[in-house]
């Protein structure tokens, strides 16, 4: 099981990369799925990851309290409306405009309704 996990994380983490250059791609719960992966089969790998400079804060934000910083809040609510405009922009299929709006308005609420790190965390984020 362990090998899986660590096969999972790995995967995780390549889909989370490949997510910070395309729009449509979320980045953040593919990383979060890559430490929860990375703390069953590597603890170090996870250590690694709470430790970087860009990831580590939202992670143990996340990790510690469930909280997403406002900024990335922002950052994520305004990805998700960009991404819904290309596919109303670019797509031809009537229904899929209809699916993806329950998806993502359901995403959009959830990330919406997520309190923000308490206890100065968030002026401990990098710059986005």
């Amino acid at each position: 099981m362990r090998q899986l996990y660590l096969c999972l994380g790995y995967g995780s983490l390549a889909l989370g990369v490949i997510g910070i250059f395309l729009p449509v791609l979320p980045t953040t719960p593919f990383v979060l799925l890559a430490v929860w992966f990375f703390a069953r089969s590597n603890p170090a790998l996870a250590e690694r990851l709470y430790s970087h400079p860009r990831f580590g804060p939202l992670l143990t934000a996340w990790r510690d309290q469930k909280a997403i910083p406002r900024r990335a809040k922002i950052y994520a609510l305004a990805m998700l409306a960009v991404s819904y405009g290309l596919v109303l922009w670019l797509t031809e299929i009537a229904a899929l405009p209809v699916v993806l709006a329950v998806v993502m308005g359901s995403v959009a609420l959830y990330i919406a309704t997520r309190p923000a790190p308490r206890d100065g965390a968030e002026s401990r984020l990098p710059d986005a």
